[in-house]
């Protein structure tokens, strides 16, 4: 079986690597995703950093290509190894130095850095290993074990699945939208550190982020759940262009264990996905509140 493993590793690092260099070198969101990491800091310039996710981009795209091609050479498995190692420390970087920062993995979706980031670099790392070890091509593992190479193919997916945030509405939305159709919608049984999500309701509500996305929000709160530190709430909206009006869900993402009291001006996140396209819709869909002059009071 740990044959089998490493001779189909080229073709899973493979598919994701094409999958996520062809998202940061060729897809529209990858300057807006750029502004939101790190790199922004480090480099000093949006531009630079879009360039950096660009060419890393290109690089996952290279790989790629030299598994698929040569599945039996050493140095494709070497490099994937190495960059899987690089984003690894990356990301340790970025986790210190700017925690609300974005991952920038693979250019689909934005969110924090947490355990599934780190997973999903150390699965690249890690296949990069195994593809190294090969000793025969993955095509003809396929025709002369199709059986197992099923199963590592299915197994790889899972893993995959599980550490990609972006494929969340994939399979872990519909399954905690089932849950809650099924189980009803459970708090915890003892407070901890959590709070009520009438509480985190009323945090959001009283920030400048609930404000500004005011004229987008078209409904009450339709869904909410945690992930990682963070408690994300869905509402349903719509904004218009020069092509008509769309229907969103705007998500804000809140650290759950934040109150009114505890944390009257909170960091909440925003993110719009169009209904119909599935795509991340641009900030400047969302006008800024202006700032208001107070009035002198009479004494």
């Amino acid at each position: 079986m740990i044959p089998l493993v490493s001779n189909l590793a080229p073709l899973v690092c493979a598919l994701l690597l094409a999958v996520t260099g062809a998202g940061k070198l060729f897809g529209r969101q990858t300057a807006q995703l750029a502004a939101n990491t790190v790199l922004v800091r480090v480099l000093n310039d949006g531009r630079r950093a879009t360039l950096a996710l660009r060419t890393v981009g290109g690089v996952e795209l290279a790989l790629a290509a030299a598994l698929l091609a040569s599945p039996e050479a050493l140095l494709p498995g070497v490099g994937t190894a190495v960059l899987g190692a690089g984003f690894t420390g990356y990301l340790a970087y970025a986790r210190a130095t700017a925690p609300e920062s974005s991952c920038g993995c693979s250019a689909a979706a934005e969110g924090p850095i947490g355990v599934r980031s780190f997973a999903r670099a150390g699965l690249v790392a890690a296949g990069g290993v195994a593809a190294a070890g090969a000793d025969a091509a993955w095509w003809s593992q396929l025709t002369r074990r199709p059986g197992g190479s099923a199963l590592v193919l299915a197994a790889a997916a899972v893993l995959l699945l599980c550490a990609s945030a972006d494929l969340d509405h994939v399979w872990l939305l519909p399954l905690r939208k089932a849950r809650i159709k099924v189980f009803g919608n459970p708090l915890p049984s003892a407070a901890g550190e959590r709070v009520p999500v009438a509480a985190t309701v009323q945090l959001l509500e009283n920030s400048l982020a609930w404000q500004t996305a005011m004229p987008v929000v078209r409904s009450a709160l339709l869904d909410h759940w945690d992930d990682e530190g963070w408690r994300v709430l869905r509402y349903a909206g719509s904004y218009r262009d020069a092509r008509g009006t769309h229907p969103v869900s705007v998500l804000f993402a809140l650290d759950l264990t934040l109150t009114v009291d505890t944390a009257p001006n909170p960091a909440v996140r925003v993110s719009l996905i169009d209904e119909e396209t599935e795509e991340v819709v641009p900030s400047s869909v969302l006008t800024p509140v202006p700032v208001r002059t107070a009035l002198p009071l009479a004494t």
